[in-house]
């Protein structure tokens, strides 16, 4: 049995130790944490951490590598606190991975626009490592990042590497005065500049991550601009207590967000709002 198929013969139900051997702080609310896990997986999945007698979280995984995972976490509840209060060396649990990837092998050959907007962005950064991986196969990438303030942005170091290679664009929803030196964006909404700036949909394949409203005005944006719904892949967010289809609490008219997404196309869900 080689080592991949290993990986994928572990079952995604049994928690398992994990160390962190790095941990960055992002934001004042947000972190990225890598673990020593050797699972495969593939872009739009996520896991389930845990902390015993504290409780559990459902994270997307921000990367792609079969030798480590790395989780953008944002602190947001009791769990996800107390996983920022962790440091290198330090072990949690977690399960996984689950839910439905973005189809990669489906999409070489065409372009690629990813759409992403606040902690929205870390869920698409696996498929965007995935696409510098295999890059000869992809034609041209274009990043839409939106972030509230310029303080908000996720991924600096690695914003720094993809502008080299990528046509990317970030904007921030309000920049403080003292602040306009201190970015590489421009203020307004992502919205805004999928607008302005996004035009042909041949071969063209749409990503988009972020808060309910955003999803559905950039999906309504690229729909006026002649994109066909199956062109538009969107990754949709709901509170998970199972990942197996059991709880029901991440049901999105019809459709589990664990076992059927996390990634729908647009005609699967195109009617995804925050109900």
């Amino acid at each position: 049995m080689t080592t991949k198929q290993q990986l994928i013969s572990e079952s995604p139900y049994k928690p398992v130790l994990a160390k962190i051997t790095e941990y960055v702080r992002e934001t004042h609310d947000s972190f990225t944490i890598k673990l020593d896990w050797k699972i495969h997986h593939q872009p739009g999945q996520f896991v389930f951490c845990s902390l015993p007698g504290i409780g559990e979280a459902p994270i997307s995984i921000c990367s792609h590598s079969d030798e480590y995972i790395e989780l953008n976490i944002r602190e947001v509840g009791n769990v996800t606190k107390k996983l920022g209060q962790l440091k290198v060396g330090d072990e949690l649990l977690v399960r996984g991975p689950y839910g439905r990837a973005y189809p990669m092998r489906d999409f070489e050959g065409n372009n690629i626009i990813i759409i992403g907007g606040g902690c929205g962005v870390a869920p698409l950064k696996g498929s965007i490592e995935f696409i510098e991986q295999y890059r000869n196969k992809f034609r041209d990438v274009s990043l839409f990042f939106g972030f509230r303030t310029p303080d908000d942005t996720l991924f600096r170091k690695r914003m720094d590497v993809w502008k080299e290679k990528f046509n990317m664009h970030v904007s921030f929803d309000k920049v403080a005065e003292p602040s306009k030196a201190c970015y590489d964006g421009s203020q307004g909404f992502v919205t805004q500049k999928v607008n302005e700036l996004v035009g042909d949909n041949t071969n063209t394949v749409v990503f988009i991550c972020g808060p309910p409203i955003m999803i559905e005005k950039t999906s309504e944006i690229l729909l006026n601009k002649g994109f066909k719904e199956e062109q538009i892949f969107v990754s949709a967010e709901r509170l998970m207590y199972c990942g197996m289809g059991k709880c029901g609490r991440c049901m999105i008219h019809g459709r589990y967000t664990c076992l059927d997404g996390a990634v729908f196309r647009y005609d699967e869900l195109k009617d995804y709002k925050d109900d």
